[in-house]
């Protein structure tokens, strides 16, 4: 099951070794092993949050989401991603960029740097937007219940998510966006600029995560109607064919899903560039590191495990949430990528250390009112 799943990880894992040794010597090797685990370390929780969306598609789709999808997180962001960023802040051409990525590093790092700060707002927005609604849901299972059976209740009220968001956003724009950070240090008044990627950034979710939803809503109600259709056809002896719907369901899934790879790998990007300038070096490292958050994100779905540590999901988008604060924090502000990627693991392991002991409370509760003859039940959350 192991190498089933990551068999493809192990393989790109050896061949980009090899090719940044072939490339740039031991030194490389070093810089894309290094590359490799800060984007894993930085996306664990992309690949929690991934995988409570794939567990909804079937085998074919969560291929497709290993291959197809690999190749837009490997090549698609982590490559071609800073190309076309520099191409629209520079006013060049894309081959001009990709020449300038490989003839003047320094310039190419220089006009990466300087654009993030409407990277950080496009993808601080969308994934505040995914935050605040998983947060304003009313559940069954809850985690940190003092916090959440609150916000379930105000989330009630419609468009809460948009209008917090919003706000967030205008409070960013007139802050941190008044000294946006740029490269060597200086400062500049990115407000307009963070506003209107901001803007893109939640009117991306709205469109993308609205017709996700809108398709798995219509696919549950026509499962149910297959599955009455199966039961007519068992009585009958007849034989029918499968729906073209969950096509349609998981394609818009799956776009969700790559639009929500790509707002997480942003922060990986733009990290990158503390560690090299080089733009092969970047792709290979953080390209593997995709890659193993791909084959994590399967092995999660196949293995059932948000189902048996059911906070899990709760602690990603927390994570989630913490993430799109230190973009927007960044706008103006340098936080090291090491401490982003300790607030994911910590909130990570956390939720998963609490649903272990909610089912070791479970089966303890189980075995008592199995001697005793009773029902028990064992309260969720912390």
């Amino acid at each position: 099951m192991l190498l089933k799943t990551f068999g493809w990880s192990f393989a790109i894992t050896v061949l980009g070794l090899i090719a940044a040794v072939f490339y740039g010597g031991w030194t490389a090797f070093g810089v894309v092993a290094i590359l490799a685990v800060l984007e894993i370390s930085l996306s664990f929780d992309n690949a929690v949050v991934n995988a409570g969306i794939l567990k909804k598609m079937n085998a074919f789709w969560q291929k497709i989401f290993l291959t197809v999808g690999v190749l837009i997180a490997v090549f698609g962001m982590r490559l071609v991603f800073p190309v076309v960023i520099v191409a629209i802040t520079a006013k060049m051409g894309p081959i001009e960029a990709v020449k300038l990525a490989f003839d003047d590093k320094d310039r190419y790092q220089q006009l990466v740097t300087d654009a993030h700060p409407s990277i950080a707002a496009f993808g601080g927005m969308f994934l505040l937007m995914i935050f605040l609604d998983f947060i304003f849901e009313d559940r069954d299972i809850q985690w940190l219940r003092w916090i959440e059976r609150p916000l379930a209740k105000l989330g009630k009220v419609d468009m809460l998510s948009v209008c917090i968001s919003l706000i967030v956003l205008l409070i960013t724009s007139f802050t941190f966006a008044t000294h946006a950070h740029q490269h060597g240090g200086a400062h500049a008044d990115k407000a307009q600029t963070v506003l209107i990627a901001g803007i893109a950034g939640l009117i991306t979710y709205m469109i993308v995560g609205g017709l996700s939803g809108f398709f798995e809503d219509r696919l549950e109600e026509e499962e149910e109607r297959e599955h009455e259709e199966e039961e007519e056809a068992a009585r009958s002896g007849k034989q029918r064919s499968a729906v073209k719907l969950a096509g349609q369901a998981a394609f818009f899934m799956f776009l969700y899903l790559e639009v929500l790879d790509a707002s997480f790998s942003f922060d990986g990007v733009i990290g990158a560039f503390a560690i090299t300038n080089d733009i092969v070096l970047m792709a290979l490292g953080l390209g593997i590191g995709a890659m193993y958050v791909r084959s994590l994100t399967v092995y999660l779905v196949r293995q059932g495990t948000l189902d048996d540590y059911v906070y899990l999901e709760h602690g990603a988008h927390y994570a989630i949430g913490a993430l799109a604060v230190i973009l927007m924090v960044t706008i103006q502000y340098e936080i090291n990528e090491v401490i982003t990627g300790l607030v994911g693991v910590v909130l990570i392991a956390w939720s998963f250390w609490s649903s272990v002991r909610r089912n070791k409370a479970l089966e303890a509760a189980e075995g008592k009112a199995a001697g005793s003859g009773e029902k028990t039940e064992v309260e969720s959350g912390v």
